[in-house]
């Protein structure tokens, strides 16, 4: 790619960030996607931009889209953060529901993490009390 506006946006910020939260040195980043580290280098500082091919496989060391790298924004980088990435899909899924059936999401979540955070004694009384009242009702 030519280096055309190789500064003008946040490129080269999001790259460094990426590779900053994987913990990847330039050279480590620049073995998985085939370049030498000094390319890294450059594209970090924006002075110049990856081939199309590249960036693809910036993206994908990264997991990011290639949109995400080249134009994306301050939400893109929460969800760029992510790492699972199934996980993810299913957030962006429900984003698209009804407000009421997202509300039901939410109480879910919310019920799901609230139990984890219960200590394990709490727990296993409530399991026993929710057999008790299981088997009473049978």
């Amino acid at each position: 790619m030519s280096n055309e506006h190789a500064g003008s946006d946040g490129f080269a910020t999001r790259l460094r960030e990426l590779r900053k939260n994987k913990n990847l040195s330039q050279s480590e980043l620049g073995t998985l996607v085939g370049v030498h580290y000094t390319h890294v280098g450059r594209y970090e500082k924006g002075t110049s931009r990856p081939s199309a091919d590249t960036l693809k496989r910036l993206a994908s060391a990264l997991d990011v889209t290639g949109d995400f790298l080249m134009d994306g924004s301050v939400n893109d980088m929460a969800r760029a953060r992510m790492e699972d990435q199934e996980l993810m899909t299913q957030f962006q899924e429900v984003e698209n529901l009804p407000e009421e059936e997202k509300k039901v999401v939410k109480i879910f979540l919310d019920a799901f993490l609230t139990k984890r955070q219960t200590p394990p004694t709490s727990r296993l009384t409530s399991n026993i009390i929710d057999y008790s009242i299981k088997a009473g009702a049978t």
